[in-house]
């Protein structure tokens, strides 16, 4: 007889509590029950537009990982909610009572497009739409792969339910929660559909460099010569922009893998930004929103029915979750080589670090674990000034382990191939926020492209004194002087003062992850640069 592992009991028992269940449902069935049991609303084209009501985005205060003798002494902890076994299992016993007599939707999916790294994951929803949303952005198996098809993880997904803090050591009714020992999920009192995205990538975080494999919050894509360029970035600094090219196709936009075989999407869909779409700017993800049982978050549409995709009464983090399949330039098998290029983008509100600059292996490192943007005035209340924000690894929140462990995987990596590491600053030039002027992206396009294709590799370059990096002193087709930010400065000493302002901010934050910021660039560099 088979030994039950402890999925099977889990399934057995979400399976018993169900009053009813729908299994692997596809994407044309899962729009039609969504419609019938009026989850969504439905644009002419056949978009589902779901709300999300009190949570248009996620909850990280709410974020809980379980403390036993596996995750105590890896976990980055100071980045982390911590939960008793005992108290995940009440939860869980709760969650299975309150779903007893309830239709759930159960969605059996791969996460990983490398067979080798992949997690084969079983969701159970209530919703339609959210198991819509789930099967959208992770990866589908085939007839043939689900005969064999033995989950590794499971999520159960209730968003109406409600968590006793003084019953289950929560901080409100809203709980994510992950026993990364036993690859379980639990998410309730939320219908944020992209808490159950965020949760799967967060567990592969804690277990991708248990095998080696570097995860990342990334977009990738591959160039006509079978070249991969990977691009980190937090919201606001082009990442989506700047990795769609028409001379190249999309690996994926959000989260991956590097391996020693290469790199891979953990992903089979997307779940781009709707906010102020356009179709002259962003094509293939305007097309996608326009197909049938695509679904939009929180998107507000009009009286005729169609989408407005400038209105942010409901929120500016309005969402679209849709296939690969919907994008034609698209990797097939959502895979690439060893990337030859790295690019870390940031939007520097203070108008000091240069449009572009190529980096050594420690700076890539110190870059990638610093994840530095900055935000403008207005964007937050009380935000008057340019405020540096710093998400290590560019994905702090989803980072179960500490970034010094995802630096030194990425060191490796780099240490065995050539790879030109580079920084693109798509913020602001000739003074900070309110003074100075955005980058023209046409510049950016420019820069980006004569980095990818090879045209920077043999060029002069200097050193800035400030920061320590190395800036070409021209690029084809950009104006030079845009390439010094001191020289696009009316007030020179302003300058100087903003930068060393930012190298005082970037030392602050590595004293805060206990990094020693001076060795890890080496004694090549300046002291007092970042």
């Amino acid at each position: 007889m088979k030994t039950q592992t402890l999925h099977d009991i889990i399934v057995d028992r979400i399976t018993a509590a169900a009053g009813t269940l729908s299994v692997n449902d596809v994407s044309a069935v899962l729009g039609t029950e969504a419609r019938k049991n009026r989850e969504v609303l439905e644009t002419p084209q056949g978009a589902l537009v779901a709300e999300t009501g009190k949570f248009t985005g996620r909850s990280p205060s709410d974020k809980f990982i379980v403390r036993d003798a596996k995750t105590d002494k890896s976990v980055w902890w100071s980045n982390a909610n911590a939960m008793t076994t005992e108290g995940f299992d009440l939860l869980l016993a709760d969650m299975l009572e309150a779903a007893k007599g309830k239709h759930f939707y159960r969605q059996q999916l791969f996460a990983g497009a490398d067979p080798d790294a992949r997690f084969e994951v079983e969701v159970f929803t209530p919703n339609a739409w959210h198991a819509l949303f789930i099967r959208h952005l992770l990866i589908r198996p085939n007839p043939e792969e689900l005969q064999g098809f033995a989950p590794s993880v499971t999520l159960l997904h209730m968003p109406d339910f409600e968590a006793n803090p003084a019953r289950h050591g929560t901080k409100s009714t809203t709980v994510i929660a992950l026993d990364l020992s036993r690859n379980i999920i639990l998410i309730g009192g939320t219908q944020y559909a992209g808490e159950m995205k965020k949760s799967i990538f967060s567990l592969f975080n804690y277990h991708a460099p248990e095998t080696g494999i570097l995860p990342m919050h990334c977009s990738a894509n591959l160039g006509e010569k079978g070249d991969t360029t990977l691009f980190f970035g937090l919201s606001g600094t082009g990442k989506t922009t700047l990795s769609t090219s028409p001379h190249r196709a999309l690996i994926g936009d959000d989260e991956h893998g590097w391996s020693e075989t290469g790199v891979f999407n953990l992903e089979g869909g997307c779940y781009a930004k709707a906010i102020n779409l356009r179709p002259e700017t962003e094509p293939e993800i305007y097309a996608a929103a326009m197909t049938p049982d695509t679904v939009m978050e929180n998107v507000v549409i009009d009286d005729m029915g169609h989408a407005d995709f400038d209105d942010t009464s409901r929120t500016e983090n309005t969402r679209i979750a849709y296939p690969l399949t919907a994008i034609p330039h698209r990797v097939g098998d959502s895979r690439g080589p060893a990337p030859e290029n790295i690019v870390l983008l940031t939007a520097d509100a203070f108008g000091v670090l240069p449009p572009i600059a190529r980096l050594t292996r420690e700076q890539a490192i110190y870059y990638f674990l610093a994840g530095y943007t900055a935000k403008v005035a207005g964007t937050e209340r009380g935000i008057t000034e340019p405020t540096a924000t710093f998400s290590a690894c560019f994905g702090a929140p989803f980072m179960a382990r500490h970034p010094r462990e995802y630096g030194e995987l990425l060191g490796k990596r780099l240490a065995e191939g050539e790879v030109n590491c580079w920084l693109l600053n798509t913020g602001w030039t000739g003074g900070g926020y309110g003074v100075g002027s955005r980058m023209k992206l046409r510049d950016t396009r420019q820069m980006l492209e004569e980095a990818l294709a090879g045209n920077l590799d043999n060029v002069a370059y200097r050193i800035d004194d400030i920061f320590g990096l190395e800036v070409p002193i021209e690029v084809n087709g950009v104006d030079s002087n845009v390439l010094h930010p001191e020289m696009t400065w009316a007030d020179r000493t302003a300058y100087r003062a903003t930068a060393q302002k930012l190298v005082g901010l970037f030392q602050t934050n590595m004293e805060k992850l206990g990094i020693d910021h001076a060795e890890l660039l080496g004694s090549g560099v300046s002291a007092n640069a970042a």
